[in-house]
């Protein structure tokens, strides 16, 4: 069921671990042909696709903003208890990633600089196979706590035509300004381009399954899209001997569940816990409720890595730059300190995933493929642009204007250089006056 890979005694594992195969050149075309289409024909595109995809004859592509708020009345009251209680947390985590303005002045030069949000944000939240009104939190809030004008949805339809109500009553929660009922690429595509229904956004951002993530790839340059390739969940939880099996086993099972094309890794030096984790996994999965999603996920990406120690665990952490690390050492430092690339990393015993998922305030919405090597979770960063504004003193002028025209004339820039040599010539005969 997992697949066990020996790397004790092994000095250089890069080579030897499995690794994920690259999306296919197949996947990538079949991407770019929707995103063509929908920049070609528009709304018309989005109702064929949908139909293709979800099997949905779609009437009206956005969702009636009353019917938003009214989800919030309908969903348990309990749930909209949560949901709430999960918002204060994530917004209230994201202030604290607001940049204050900032001020410098040097030699007569004085630059103010300040984030500036963006206009317009898209938001992706996946559907068809489960509703995720966290994501709609996860991915909104952040925008919101950054300032952005305005906050657009999109999500695939249910096999009714509807968003189901809960992940509306996120929306409402999260004060979404438009949701649509589409998904998949062409979702990507309608908020990168706007379609007669859609119109465009500056930034895109939410996970996806990787026809989303390559879209949003592809769509890069003519909207910001967040570094991170955020596909299928992935999860690596380092354990020893101390760590409860069931605990190590639910957590691999936590992520497999999204289905297929994820990953799972247990990583541990206990050949003992590896064989606990085994057995507690067999039995969990026994009764789990999304078995086949699980055992797909196990059979094509669930690995049990033995190694020598903590310090070789960390530098296999490293290479797989997993999107969820948990950690459940008795010595939890020896591989925290060492670890360089992960999305979220939980420690201890007590922190799950699912915490992070749903509650702790970070974004769930985290880096997976590798791409933890260079990009993290989802913030308010993804959501501004830097700008500044420079004002020049007399002073300021005379101190730098010559070291300007210098740099100019070395580059065959005869104007720039006379730019500056104009402005101080004038602010010397001023001075002579």
């Amino acid at each position: 069921m997992l697949n066990r890979v020996d790397l004790r005694g092994v000095a250089d594992s890069a080579g030897l671990l499995p690794r994920p195969e690259p999306v296919s050149a197949d996947v990538v075309a079949s991407v770019r042909e929707i995103i063509d289409e929908v920049r070609a024909k528009g709304d018309a595109a989005l109702v064929r696709y949908t139909e293709r995809f979800d099997g949905v004859i779609a009437r009206s592509l956005r969702v009636p903003y009353s019917e938003i708020g009214e989800a919030r009345g309908r969903i348990d009251p309990a749930l909209r208890a949560a949901l709430e209680a999960a918002a204060g947390s994530i917004a209230e985590f994201h202030q604290h990633q607001r940049s204050p303005e900032q001020a410098r002045d040097r030699q007569g030069i004085a630059i103010r600089s300040w984030d500036q949000p963006v206009g317009r944000a898209g938001c992706y939240v996946p559907g068809g196979r489960a509703a995720y009104p966290s994501t709609v939190l996860m991915t909104a809030l952040p925008a919101r706590v950054a300032g952005v004008g305005q906050v657009v949805l999109c999500v695939p339809p249910g096999p009714d035509g509807r968003v189901a109500d809960v992940t509306l009553a996120a929306a409402a929660i999260a004060e979404v300004d438009e949701v649509y009922a589409v998904g998949g690429a062409q979702a990507v595509a309608a908020m990168a381009y706007g379609t007669e229904s859609v119109n465009a956004v500056d930034v895109i951002a939410g996970p996806g399954n990787v026809y989303v993530a390559i879209a949003k790839q592809l769509v890069a340059g003519a909207v910001g899209v967040p570094a991170a390739f955020a596909g299928p969940s992935e999860v690596v939880v380092v354990a020893d001997g101390t760590a409860p099996a069931d605990y190590a086993a639910i957590d691999l099972i936590v992520q497999a569940e999204h289905g297929p094309d994820g990953l799972a890794w247990l990583i541990t030096w206990d050949s003992a816990a590896a064989d606990a984790v085994e057995a507690a996994v067999a039995e969990l999965l026994a009764v789990a409720a999304r078995r086949d999603d699980i055992a797909a996920t196990f059979s094509r990406s669930g690995h049990i890595v033995l190694v020598d120690g903590p310090e070789a665990a960390a530098e296999v952490v490293n290479l797989i730059a997993p999107e969820h690390l948990q950690v459940m050492t008795a010595d939890p430092e020896a591989i925290i300190n060492r670890v360089q690339n992960a999305g979220a990393i939980f420690r201890g015993p007590l922190a799950p995933a699912s915490i992070g998922d749903y509650m702790a305030g970070p974004s769930h919405v985290l880096p997976t493929n590798g791409t933890a090597r260079f990009a993290g979770a989802l913030g308010v960063r993804d959501f501004v642009k830097p700008m500044h504004e420079i004002t020049v003193a007399p002073e300021g002028l005379a101190a730098v204007g010559p070291h300007v025209a210098a740099i100019a004339d070395a580059e065959g820039l005869p104007a720039h250089a006379e730019s500056v040599r104009l402005r101080g010539a004038a602010q010397r005969g001023s001075q002579n006056e």
